[in-house]
C-alpha cells in the first residue's frame, strides 16, 4: 500500500465529515440562527429561536450630528455578550463614537464601565444626572442605557509619578484622584474584578490644525502620546485583568495611509502608529493573555470633537459625493455595531485587523467630483 493511500479517508469517514458539515451541533445552529435569522440550510427560523428583537433601520444624520434613539439600534441582543464587562475610555458626551459603541455593547447585554477625561467629567456626570442624555440612552426595548460606573481618567499619564506639578495643581483636576491609567485599572479590578472588553476611543492633537511642516516636536509627540501610545499603556494595565477570549478595540482614520490635507499636527502619524501597534499588540496580547486586538477605521462624523478640526463638514460632503455608498451619511451607530461584533465571540477568529466602516470611501482611488474630470460638450 502506498503512503498516499494510507492517508486517504475511507468512504465511511468521508460520510461522517460530510454529515458534520451539513448538520452542525445544536449550539452552532442556534448561534447561526440568532445572528442571521435563518438556518444554514436556508430556511427561516422562528422569532424565539433567533433570540432577537425587531428593530427598525438606521436613520440619517441630522446636520452631521448623530442623535441616538432606540430606533437606531439594529445589533441584536445576543446571549454571547450578556453579562460581559466592558471598559470604554473616551466618552464625554452623547455624540461621538465612544457613546455609540457603549450603547451597542449595552444593547448586546454588556455591563458598560466608562473612563472619562478628568476635565470633562463634571459636565458629563451633571448632564447624565439631569437627564440631558436620556433620549440618546434609549435602547430598543425602551429602557435607558446604564453605566455601571464612571471613572475619571487621563490616558496621557501612565502613573501618578508621570503627572507634572502644573497638572496636579490644575483646578480642572481638583477633587479627583486615581485617574492615571494604572490607577484606573486598579480601581476597575477592585470594583469589578476581571473585564472582557477594552475600548480605546480617544485622541488628541494640540496642533492638529497645523500642516506637518509647521508642527513642533512637542505637538507631534503629544499627538502620538494621547492618540497612539495611550492604547499601548491601557493594554499594559488592563490586559492582566481581562478574561481569556476578551477583545480590545480602538478607532483610527484613513489619514493613516492616505493624504488628508488639514489633518495635521502629527495626527496622521499617530493613526499610522495606532494601526501598526494594533498588529503587534494582537500578537503579544494574544500570546500572553489570549485576547484579540483590532481597530476600526471610521469615516467622517460631525461629532463635537471632530468639529474642532475645522473641516469635518467638508469631509462629510466629500464622502457623500465620492463613497460607493453615497445615498446615506455614515452614522456613529454603524461604527458601534461593528465594535460590538468585533468584541463578541462571533468574531473569535478576527485579530490584528483594521476594519473599514466608511461607506467604502477607503476603496476609492479617484474623486468622482474632481474638476479635472469635467468635459465640455
Amino acid at each position: 500500500m502506498s503512503a498516499r493511500s494510507e492517508h486517504r479517508l475511507s468512504f465511511r469517514d468521508r460520510c461522517d465529515v460530510r454529515r458534520r458539515l451539513e448538520y452542525p451541533p445544536a449550539s452552532t445552529r442556534d448561534r447561526y440562527a440568532a445572528v442571521f435569522g435563518r438556518s444554514r440550510r436556508g430556511g427561516d427560523v422562528s422569532e424565539p429561536a433567533r433570540g432577537r428583537r425587531e428593530i427598525s433601520t438606521l436613520r440619517p444624520q441630522n446636520d452631521a450630528i448623530n442623535r441616538y434613539r432606540s430606533s437606531d439600534l439594529s445589533f441584536p441582543r445576543s446571549s454571547s455578550s450578556t453579562g460581559k464587562k466592558a471598559f470604554v475610555a473616551g466618552v464625554a458626551d452623547d455624540q461621538g463614537f465612544g457613546w455609540a459603541i457603549s450603547k451597542c455593547l449595552a444593547q448586546a447585554g454588556c455591563e458598560v464601565i466608562l473612563g472619562t477625561w478628568v476635565p470633562a467629567l463634571n459636565i458629563f456626570e451633571t448632564s447624565l444626572r439631569r437627564g440631558k442624555f436620556d433620549e440618546s440612552r434609549k435602547l430598543s426595548d425602551g429602557s435607558l442605557m446604564e453605566f455601571a460606573k464612571v471613572y475619571p481618567m487621563d490616558a496621557v499619564f501612565d502613573t501618578y509619578d508621570d503627572v507634572p506639578e502644573e497638572i496636579r495643581t490644575n483646578k480642572r483636576y481638583a477633587g479627583n484622584e486615581k485617574w492615571t491609567v494604572a490607577e484606573c485599572a486598579e480601581q476597575v479590578e477592585k470594583d469589578f474584578g476581571k473585564i472582557d472588553i477594552l475600548v480605546h476611543s480617544l485622541a488628541n492633537g494640540p496642533e492638529v490644525a497645523k500642516p506637518l511642516l509647521e508642527t513642533s516636536r512637542n505637538g507631534y509627540l503629544a499627538a502620538l502620546s494621547a492618540s497612539s501610545y495611550s492604547k499601548v499603556s491601557m493594554l499594559q494595565r488592563f490586559g492582566p485583568i481581562m478574561n481569556k477570549g476578551g477583545a480590545a478595540i480602538s478607532l483610527t482614520y484613513l489619514a493613516s495611509e492616505r493624504i488628508i490635507p488639514g489633518y495635521g499636527g502629527g495626527m496622521s502619524s499617530a493613526k499610522a502608529a495606532l494601526e501598526s501597534d494594533t498588529q503587534v499588540l494582537a500578537y503579544e496580547a494574544g500570546r500572553k493573555w489570549g485576547i484579540r486586538v483590532n481597530t476600526i477605521s471610521a469615516g467622517p462624523l460631525g461629532s463635537r470633537a471632530a468639529k474642532a478640526i475645522g473641516f469635518i463638514d467638508d469631509m462629510i460632503n466629500y464622502s457623500l459625493t465620492n463613497a460607493p455608498l453615497s445615498e446615506k451619511p455614515l452614522t456613529a451607530m454603524e461604527i458601534g455595531q461593528t465594535a460590538a461584533f468585533l468584541c463578541s465571540p462571533l468574531a473569535s477568529g478576527i485579530t490584528g485587523s483594521c476594519i473599514y466602516v466608511d461607506n467604502g470611501l477607503h476603496a476609492m482611488g479617484l474623486a468622482t467630483d474632481a474638476k479635472s474630470l469635467e468635459r465640455s460638450d
